[in-house]
């Protein structure tokens, strides 16, 4: 047992020096009898202990926050990953992934290596989160960031901070926001409108009907000019399920999005949206 006394700055001194939880470093130097170089290489073989014993873990489980700012011009999502629906359900590690986007907000960051730089209370974010994940034992980090800026932009959060959603629009109209925010948790569209899917997505897309039509015994013997155009026909249904304009309102099913929209008066620019899992 250590007979140095070991005090509250040496603990400071140390966890300055190595950024790990003020616990882990009392132990450090505990363990070390004090003795501050040999403190910080037990942090680090601790650390390559735990980085070893969870290198192969997925945080599937985690929190999601979707926020604006306060006059709605700016929307960021932020997704904080830990390994359980113990830790994500918990009160404080909520908390803390909320003070984490907070400081998105009031630093205005656009990556998450931005994110990692801000402080909470004076103390980096990268700190705070290799501190939470000492103190909670699990593999934590923040895995998803995304940012949007518009005239004016809706932020909606579903199912226990399992999906966050931001909408960006042409106008101020918080109604329609919310509302298309909604549709996008519910339904996950691929993109705002036919033409602005992606063409690597459009391509895969057609080529998984290509390949289903040449398995259909009707379709043997068609040259392949004829079923890329029946492919191309056949998009339009993959468009109609798959892109926010063209789908069914969830909260009036007798309309699509796009209709409401212009009953609104309002355009979607672009959206995004982050989901757990």
């Amino acid at each position: 047992m250590s007979t140095v006394t070991i005090t509250a700055q040496d603990i400071n001194k140390l966890r300055q020096a190595t950024g790990a939880g003020m616990m882990d470093c009392r132990k450090a130097l505990t363990e070390t009898n004090g003795d501050f170089e040999a403190a910080i290489d037990w942090l680090r073989k601790q650390g390559q202990k735990v980085a070893a014993k969870r290198s192969d873990r997925e945080a599937k489980e985690g929190v999601v926050v979707a926020q604006t700012t306060a006059d709605n011009k700016t929307g960021i999502i932020v997704c904080v990953s830990c390994e359980t629906d113990f830790v994500s359900k918990n009160e404080d590690f909520v908390a803390f992934v909320k003070s984490i986007a907070d400081a998105a907000i009031a630093n205005n960051v656009s990556s998450v290596e931005e994110l990692n730089e801000a402080t909470v209370g004076g103390t980096r974010i990268a700190e705070l989160v290799n501190d939470k994940l000492a103190s909670i034992g699990e593999k934590i980090g923040i895995t998803k960031f995304e940012k949007v800026s518009a005239p004016y932009v809706a932020s909606y959060i579903h199912g226990a901070y399992r999906i966050g959603v931001l909408v960006a629009l042409d106008k101020d109209a918080p109604e329609a926001g919310k509302d298309v925010a909604m549709q996008v948790a519910a339904l996950s569209p691929v993109a705002v409108d036919a033409a602005s899917v992606p063409a690597d997505v459009v391509a895969r897309e057609k080529s998984v009907i290509i390949d289903i039509m040449k398995e259909d015994p009707k379709m043997a013997g068609k040259p392949e000019e004829m079923l890329a155009k029946i492919a191309e026909g056949k998009l339009g249904a993959f468009f109609k399920e798959q892109t926010l304009t063209a789908q069914a309102f969830v909260k009036d099913g007798g309309k699509s999005v796009g209709d409401y929209l212009k009953e609104s008066g309002v355009n979607v620019l672009e959206f995004k949206r982050v989901a757990l899992g």
